[in-house]
């Protein structure tokens, strides 16, 4: 993995002197480190890789905060960063891909495993950049890789943001891909994209507009809802009536970005609010701490929260 360094002025004080700091995370998490030009490049066991990663990132912004960083420091963030992040091994999810598993990045996406396994139905809420979607589908395949399930159906209401579908061009498929897109993505990850158009020749796998599921029943079928929060309440009650027996279902969605026109109540805080203390019900909130994509996704969800608040 590779890491592109903040700031290339303070290369000399991040890695210490004579490398020491670079030379104290490779003897404590096994890892090989090179760095050039700003760049670093860590290799190793995914687990060992996360966790130096990581380092990586919080040394950068302690030197930041303090201006300076002493091999103290860095053990003492090691220590810390082996704390936050080990309790997530064992929730590893096994997947059809070349990686072989995908595990959890935080301990909120670890809780999410466990709630998962532990539930048949699942509501996960969070801001973008959580893996929210991404690892509800890699539940999905691990249980179809696993002979858990025999089918997985992969749903998102198709909401309309300024244009109309009918005046879109192309046929309804080509209308409703740019929706689906997401979930394709995170399918593509999880295996080879001959595997995966071979599975859905066959059926296996489904990635269809909400609508879609009207009037069906799935026996033995993960069944996930994404991006939920644009769902209206009938067609939320609609795609919670679908599970059938040995079925797993989770709802993802982010609760603060509701698409739907002014007026219309949101079908996945609706049901939360109605089916809160259901037996068998799982609700799991991510949050900032959680968001695992590029460094400054979370930057821009903090920014944009803090606008919110000094507005309300």
């Amino acid at each position: 993995m590779q890491i592109e360094l903040e700031s290339q002025s303070q290369v000399l004080e991040l890695f210490g002197p004579a490398d020491r700091h670079l030379r104290l995370l490779r003897r404590t998490t096994g890892v090989t480190i090179t760095a050039r030009k700003g760049t670093v490049t860590v290799s190793g066991r995914p687990q060992d890789v996360k966790i130096a990663v990581e380092v990586i990132d919080r040394m950068q912004k302690r030197l930041i905060q303090r201006s300076r960083l002493d091999e103290s420091d860095v053990g003492e963030i090691i220590e810390q960063t082996r704390n936050d992040i080990e309790p997530a091994q064992g929730k590893a999810l096994v997947v059809y891909s070349h990686k072989g598993v995908v595990e959890p990045f935080t301990k909120g996406q670890s809780s999410y495993i466990e709630t998962m396994l532990a539930n048949d139905l699942t509501f996960c809420i969070g801001p973008a950049g959580t893996g929210k979607t991404y690892v509800a589908v890699a539940m999905a395949v691990s249980m179809l890789k696993k002979r858990q399930i025999r089918k997985i159906v992969l749903a998102r209401p198709a909401v309309e943001a300024g244009e109309r579908l009918g005046f879109l061009p192309g046929d309804m498929q080509a209308k409703v891909n740019p929706y689906l897109r997401p979930l394709f993505d995170s399918l593509e990850d999880m295996m080879e994209f001959t595997q995966m158009q071979k599975f859905m020749e066959m059926d296996v796998i489904e990635v269809i507009p909400l609508a879609f599921m009207r009037g069906r029943t799935l026996n033995e079928a993960a069944i996930i809802c994404d991006e939920a929060q644009n769902t209206s309440a009938t067609q939320m009650l609609m795609f919670l009536t679908r599970m059938g027996r040995g079925s797993k279902t989770i709802i993802t969605g982010d609760i603060t970005q509701v698409d739907l026109e002014r007026g219309r109540v949101s079908g996945m805080i609706d049901a939360i609010r109605t089916l809160k203390g259901v037996r068998g019900i799982g609700f799991v909130e991510l949050d900032d701490a959680d968001i695992i994509r590029h460094k400054l996704v979370q930057n821009i969800v903090n920014a944009y929260e803090k606008r919110k608040q000094d507005n309300s």
